[in-house]
């Protein structure tokens, strides 16, 4: 292989640009979504168990699962390579793909592999487990099935033919993602061929018909199974009664998006958050990314005469290919909302988005010079929101490690069948049943198959529900994670809360917690009679660890979640102990509650003069906790030491709490 050769070094480009794009921040990147169960699955159950796992989603994902986890090691940094290189043979596929079909075209059709390459409206490559499956293989099958379809026309071989159709199948059949973007292969043929409008169509039906009835086979079978099969959705229904006005809207919402405001997203984005060190960053990326894009594609590029007419040609399939891959998640009545996991679906409008710009510059700049800096300038800007997308992907998995080392702080060790119940997580990448899988990995790393030990369920999205149906005792909980069942009740559950700028913690019923955080959500308190701290084994023989996150430094809430835990075995000296240390070292709550702990401490201590000071400290940050500070004094007035009650009583009026 010569670096010489052009193929070579723009080949080298395509790896370089998805190295900075996507690889800078990799190391810090872990699990997100659904990788945590899926990774779990693999790890304890075995590859072999995503067959009968998908059966009831989606049964062609289940080999695609297998064939990769059997592969992969179940570790997140080998998972986030695995994506580096998926999303190089993306690049190289799309081109591969657009040379075929533009072979008259070389600039052309490496510029559109270069913007599919960063297309910034897909946010989520960092849930790598999860959408390397569910949507980038399938993706790339679906690129080279269109590539050999062109292909074939020029060699007149039938092989090539029954590739392109193998592929498809492969493409379309696992997801119904891609269900839409058929219809783009039909309007690449129109273009494609000369003559008139009805020879044209006709020699592109005549071409594009077995591929028609592959779609048409696929549209029946998700028509059964969604309608009579034993599919189990993730509570996504089509729409009932259509709705004109409101597919109008949505379809010029998903053009301006996918067309034209995701180009310059990561400006708006960065702009309105300066000067934030992450936006800076981003901002230098894009300014080096443009200026060595520019020398680099303005030597290697070759100039290529401008056809308004192909760019026209171009704009019409680039508009209509948006709409064609909105079609699916439209239909379902899930929002394209950007810089949220609904943003995926934007993988099946990569296409039409690709298409609609270069048609745009095709027939808007005549000067070549010039299309290759706008080029340039719009590959920077994709790679600047794709380091920004994995900055905050970064940070998501930096804060999960503080949550799991926490809750291996405060709770050492489970009983099994413990339903940990909270309103929400301060997160955004994971939902309750995402923290089910990691929560089973630390507290039962020896599990083998046999019911799921332990579930953490959010009450603000399944109370009122099959899961969940009250917060009453003795309710039975049945939840069916995969292919393991989770079985338990109410009566075996503790409460936990995190703020969203605080430490995790366990409530108590019969600490007043009820009456401590009483201004929470009632999706919360509602639940905090339930709580049972007694399920937390105080002194197991072996503590958990949260797997692939290495223990942080003794912040301050290592120092208050250990103060709660010995608070709660009536170790109040050492409760003590560790205030003082964390005094000692200069550290402090960012929420004031958490200096409760250490007045419960103080006082069940007998040492009443720092539990007041310490009060006092509290309600001057915040007097809103008022409540709170009269509740532990209630509290060390029942059961602290005896004779203290007079003294006890006596501060509490001091605080203008109830007599």
């Amino acid at each position: 292989m010569s670096f010489r050769s052009p193929t070579t070094r723009q080949t080298l480009l395509i790896a370089f640009i998805t190295l900075i794009a996507y690889g800078l921040l990799l190391p810090v990147t872990g699990f997100y979504w659904d990788d945590w169960p899926f990774a779990w699955i693999a790890k304890f159950l075995g590859p072999a168990e995503f067959v009968p796992a998908f059966m009831p989603f989606r049964p062609f994902l289940g080999p695609i699962f297998y064939f990769t986890t059997s592969l992969i090691p179940t570790h997140p940094l080998a998972w986030q390579i695995f994506a580096l290189v998926i999303r190089f043979l993306i690049g190289v596929s799309a081109w591969w793909m657009f040379d075929q079909i533009f072979p008259n075209r070389k600039t052309l059709a490496y510029f559109a592999a270069l913007l599919m390459l960063v297309f910034p409206g897909y946010s989520q490559h960092w849930v790598a487990l999860t959408h390397i499956n569910q949507e980038l293989i399938p993706f790339i099958f679906y690129l080279f099935s269109f590539g050999y379809t062109f292909k074939a026309l020029r060699t007149g071989k039938q092989t090539d033919t029954i590739i392109a159709l193998l592929l498809q199948i492969c493409g379309i059949f696992p997801t119904e993602y891609f269900f839409g973007i058929e219809g783009i292969r039909f309007l690449f043929l129109f273009a494609f061929f000369q003559g008139s409008l009805i020879e044209r169509f006709t020699k592109t039906l005549k071409v594009w018909f077995p591929y028609l009835l592959i779609w048409i086979l696929n549209a029946a079978w998700l028509f059964y199974y969604y309608n009579f099969g034993p599919y189990n959705s993730y509570e996504v229904t089509a729409a009932q009664a259509p709705n004109p006005f409101f597919f109008l809207t949505q379809a010029l919402d998903a053009l301006w998006k996918v067309g034209l405001y995701i180009w310059g997203q990561v400006l708006v984005l960065t702009l309105t958050s300066l000067p934030a060190p992450a936006s800076l960053l981003t901002l230098g990326l894009v300014a080096v990314s443009f200026i060595s894009l520019t020398q680099m594609l303005l030597r290697s590029a070759q100039d290529e005469a401008r056809d308004p007419t192909l760019g026209i040609s171009l704009i019409l399939v680039g508009l209509v290919g948006i709409l064609l891959g909105r079609l699916p998640s439209l239909a379902a009545g899930l929002p394209l909302t950007l810089q949220s996991s609904y943003d995926r679906f934007m993988i099946s409008m990569m296409i039409g988005g690709t298409a609609f710009i270069l048609g745009m510059l095709e027939l808007l700049v005549k000067n070549p010079r010039a299309k290759i800096i706008i080029v340039s300038a719009l590959i920077a800007l994709g790679i600047g929101q794709q380091f920004f997308n994995a900055n905050i992907f970064r940070r998501d998995w930096q804060k999960q490690g503080e949550i799991y080392w926490q809750m291996a702080w405060r709770m050492p060790a489970l009983e099994p069948n413990t339903v940990l119940l909270t309103h929400q997580m301060p997160i955004d990448y994971e939902t309750d049943l995402s923290f089910t899988a990691p929560i089973n990995w630390m507290y039962a790393p020896e599990y083998v198959r046999a019911e799921l030990p332990y579930i953490l369920l959010y009450t603000e999205k399944r109370i009122g529900g099959v899961t969940l149906p009250a917060l009453e005792k003795d309710i039975p909980i049945y939840y069916p994670y995969r292919t393991v069942d989770f079985r338990s009740s109410t009566s075996n559950a503790v409460v936990i809360y995190m703020p969203q700028n605080g430490c995790l913690r366990v409530l108590d019923p019969a600490r007043g917690d009820a009456v401590t955080y009483s201004r929470q959500p009632d999706v919360l308190t509602n639940a905090i009679p339930l709580s049972d701290p007694s399920r937390i084994i105080t002194d197991p023989k072996q503590p958990a660890r949260p797997k692939f996150f290495t223990e942080p430094g003794h912040d301050w809430c290592y120092y208050f979640t250990h103060a709660e835990l010995a608070n709660q075995m009536d170790r109040y000296q050492r409760s003590v102990m560790l205030a003082e240390e964390a005094v000692a070292a200069g550290l402090e709550p960012e929420d004031p509650t958490e200096w409760l702990v250490f007045i419960e401490a103080y006082a069940m201590s007998g040492d009443f003069a720092t539990a007041e000071e310490l009060s006092r400290t509290a309600l001057d940050a915040d007097g809103r906790i008022r409540r709170g500070v009269c509740e532990v004094w209630s509290q060390v007035q029942a059961r602290g030491p005896e004779g203290s009650e007079k003294s006890v009583e006596t501060i509490r009026l001091s605080f203008d709490c109830n007599p």
